[in-house]
């Protein structure tokens, strides 16, 4: 990830926030393959929580979509 972008980032955020993670990908190729980035700000235990918390939180979405709900 490069250093403009993550300065855009932080400018956007406008200093508010006490810990954020920025997850990105490229374009997959013909093959499939993507590159995936993670940045984060801020304590790592307290990235790791808000990672874990975000994939639950797909997880949950996920099963309700599967269920019909």
């Amino acid at each position: 990830m490069n250093v403009a972008a993550i300065s855009r980032m932080k400018k956007a955020l406008g200093g508010k926030y006490t810990c954020y993670v920025l997850i990105a990908c490229s374009t997959p190729a013909e093959n499939g393959n993507m590159d995936v980035e993670m940045h984060f700000e801020g304590d790592e235990t307290l990235a790791a929580f808000l990672v874990e918390n975000a994939s639950q939180a797909f997880e949950e979405r996920q099963g309700l979509q599967e269920s019909g709900c």
